[in-house]
């Protein structure tokens, strides 16, 4: 590659990886004022007599407010809690507001998820994490990558959206004001209208096409004590539809002329196709069509090889599929295992120092101590084993493509088809449905990808390409495995002296960024990554939860060493923090064990400086008041995206079988827009932390993941579930995120809470008693 492809190449893959982005400051481009997000690049579609006040917003002739979308609902409440930024700003009640899809547009590209991606500590606030915040920020802006992860739809749409409704809000003023010959200042907004002390009183509906007309002179979003509705818990908007089987997810899509297919794909990770026999199907019923879609997307689209079927209905199709003979080609994979992979992860350990996420102090302050601990943690593979298994329906007919898909990245989502089908990005129509579970697998295209080659063999057909369990299974984009290695230094007194922190695994943001971005920062040097802003290494998801300690010790440093692997990894529900926290919290409990303190005390001693997180520590811990008889107390504290998270577990065991009884959460997440949401999603993400805790492993031999359905990875069936008690912190900082930090403590809280019932101590993940 000539240097100054590599240069533009590198600096794209630096702004998209978050890994910085000053060299823009060479040409002067970062002090340009940020692109807005208030309008977008095309009117928003009216009909009936509405008028679209901005990008985000606009009023039926009813009174009607629709809000544009942009976040796919997951089952994390999006569809409720967004709608009240704009219904809270325009004075209206939540029940007038109503959602369409947003288009595909730069306004709506997340923001937020890019800044967050940075890898800083959250107390650091020097120039440099200043600068790349918002030279990421305004590239974020430029992209408009639609994407919901991260836990970050509401924190990204905090300020645009109640921007949006707070321009319309200002701007229906304006207008009665200019009908009533009175100051703008003098008129009020309540119940969708605008009102005057005379007695004058107007409804949107009446004034939206005259605000078109009216520039407010100032534009002030509410302060939060101002808030009527956030806050203020709400009942989930979609509850209702998927209680009574209206919700339509992708699997429900049904489509006149529509046509099934069923996959086959290679068994070996790595494997492609050989040849298949087509002929030995085609004569059973309803098979209209076999497809070898490998060459269609080149494989380069992170799809997986292999032949589809395309048949009247999926059960025709499945069958044929699987009589489908195939010979695949395997390459060097087919040996790979996952005992091997830990192997290599111990050698690397051994022989490499890795990328130095965090270093201060003097080591060498440990050498007269007092006591050292060491330990070693293991964490395996793992999948995201949605409830919804992937699919997609996609039609390739007269120049242009439909989708219908439950996607986390809709824009993601249509340059894939656009570039599967050798069409424009404007030429393919999204709906996105809702999502049986997203957890970060939602993230990944290759399900576009596939139907999308598929449906380029349908004659114009609709084809909803549907993958079984067991594809689903052993197809992943998995939870990178993981090894790590502590080593601290103790007085006589018990206080830390030195903290040595190292760990092992895959990069999964290199992986994900070839596959969906077609970028290809494997290839570039980490020296070349790392020059704008040296010490931080290339790919944050994989120290994450590590290295933004929270507990302070005088003399630290954590590392990690990028050990690459065959296997496909992605976006895991808390991705880093998923595993790193069980190693952090778990090994904070041996140190608080060395010193002979109780885990709660010695934490709070080390958090002497951090009102915010000593606060949600004390109030899990007096929620939690003092376990049943026979039962145990574990304790475990986490940030992550944002938020501040302390567990209780109350755990019991009996017949070397661990039971998790109750877990008391207390969160600080900043203002919680939806209460109950917040609670619903802690509560989510413990029982999807606990599985996993419990449960969760994916293990691979000769090349082929072990793991098939529910039988042999299992999930807490409810009545394994515990009860799960919430506190939310009250805050009037802005919202942080809540879909994924209920799940990093949850291990750790079990595991500490088992050995103070039995002695052992667990460092592996699936929690196993011996």
């Amino acid at each position: 590659m000539r240097s100054a492809e590599l240069k533009k190449k590198s600096r794209r893959s630096f702004i998209l990886g978050g890994l910085g982005v000053t060299g823009a400051l060479i040409v002067g481009w970062g002090i340009l004022p940020a692109r807005q997000r208030l309008n977008a690049s095309h009117p928003m579609p009216v009909e009936n007599g509405e008028v679209a006040l901005n990008g985000w917003i606009k009023i039926g002739s009813d009174g009607t407010v629709t809000v544009a979308m942009p976040s796919s609902e997951m089952g994390q409440g999006v569809h409720t809690a967004l709608p009240m930024l704009v219904a809270e700003e325009l004075d209206v009640p939540l029940a007038a507001v109503k959602i369409e899809q947003a288009p595909i547009d730069k306004i709506f590209g997340n923001v937020a998820v890019m800044q967050d991606s940075l890898p800083f500590h959250p107390d650091d606030n020097g120039i440099y994490k200043r600068t790349a915040r918002w030279l990421t920020g305004k590239a974020a802006r430029e992209l408009g990558i639609m994407i919901v992860g991260g836990s970050s739809s509401i924190k990204d749409a905090w300020a645009p959206m109640r921007q949006a409704g707070a321009t319309a809000r200002a701007m229906l003023v304006a207008a009665a004001a200019a009908e009533w010959n009175v100051p703008a200042a003098q008129c009020l907004t309540d119940g969708g209208a605008v009102t005057h002390p005379s007695g004058k009183r107007a409804a949107y509906s009446e004034l939206a096409a005259k605000a078109m007309s009216h520039a407010p002179s100032e534009i002030r979003v509410k302060s939060p004590s101002e808030f009527k509705l956030i806050g203020r818990s709400q009942p989930r908007r979609d509850a209702a539809a998927k209680v009574n089987g209206r919700a339509g997810f992708g699997l429900d899509v049904r489509l006149p002329g529509m046509v099934y297919a069923a996959v086959k794909m290679s068994p070996v990770i790595g494997g492609a196709v050989g040849k298949a026999d087509g002929n030995a199907v085609r004569s059973m019923p309803g098979v209209l069509k076999v497809v070898d879609f490998s060459h269609a997307i080149r494989d380069k689209f992170g799809a997986g090889a292999g032949v589809a079927v395309i048949a009247k209905s999926f059960w025709q199709a499945r069958q044929a599929a699987a009589a489908l003979p195939v010979e695949w080609r395997q390459d060097e994979h087919a040996h790979f295992s996952s005992d091997d992979m830990f192997r290599e992860l111990a050698q690397k350990l051994d022989s490499e120092e890795g990328d130095v996420y965090a270093r201060h102090g003097d080591m060498e302050a440990g050498k007269a101590a007092a006591k050292t601990v060491r330990a070693e943690y293991r964490a395996p593979f793992l999948a995201h084993a949605a409830m919804e298994p992937i699919n997609c329906t996609a039609q390739v007919k007269d120049g242009r493509v439909k989708l219908w898909v439950s996607t986390q990245a809709p824009s993601i989502a249509v340059d894939m088809a656009a570039k599967v089908a050798g069409v424009k990005a404007d030429q393919v129509d999204l709906v996105v449905t809702y999502l049986g579970g997203g957890f970060g697998r939602r993230l990944e295209t290759d399900m576009v990808a596939q139907a999308v080659a598929i449906a380029m063999e349908a004659n114009g057909a609709p084809v909803q390409m549907i993958w079984t369990r067991e594809d689903d299974m052993t197809h992943d984009v998995y939870r990178p495995a993981a090894l790590a290695r502590f080593s601290a230094t103790l007085d006589a007194a018990g206080n830390v002296l030195t903290y040595d922190n190292k760990s092992a695994g895959g990069a999964l943001m290199q992986q994900f960024l070839k596959r969906n971005l077609d970028l290809d920062p494997i290839s570039i040097k980490y020296e070349v990554l790392r020059q704008p802003l040296p010490g931080m290494g290339p790919d944050k998801t994989t120290a994450e939860g590590e290295y933004d300690l929270c507990y302070e010790f005088p003399n630290q440093r954590i590392a990690h060493v990028i050990v690459p692997t065959p296997v496909p990894l992605g976006n895991w529900r808390s991705v880093g923090h998923s595993h790193n926290a069980f190693f952090k919290e778990s090994f904070i409990d041996e140190l608080a064990h060395a010193a002979g303190k109780d885990p709660v005390r010695f934490r709070r001693d080390l958090l002497k400086n951090r009102p915010r997180h000593l606060a949600v520590l004390n109030a899990a811990v007096d929620k939690a008041g003092k376990p049943a008889p026979g039962r145990a107390h574990g304790v475990a504290l986490h940030q992550s995206f944002g938020s501040i998270v302390a567990e209780v577990a109350e755990v019991s065991v009996e017949d070397n079988e661990i039971r998790v009884h109750k877990v008391t959460c207390a969160v600080d997440c900043g203002i919680a827009v939806n209460p109950d949401g917040v609670a619903q999603q802690i509560e989510s993400g413990v029982i999807f932390g606990l599985s996993a805790a419990l449960f969760g492993e994916v293990t691979i031999k000769d090349g082929r993941v072990e793991q098939q359905n529910f039988h042999n990875y299992p999930l807490v069936r409810m009545q394994q579930a515990p009860q799960v008690d919430t506190v939310i912190i009250q805050s009037a900082e802005p919202p942080e995120g809540v879909g994924e930090p209920g799940t990093p403590p949850i291990a750790p809280a079990v595991a500490n809470a088992v050995f103070a019932l039995t002695g052992q101590r667990l460092r592996t993940l699936p929690l196993r008693l011996a």
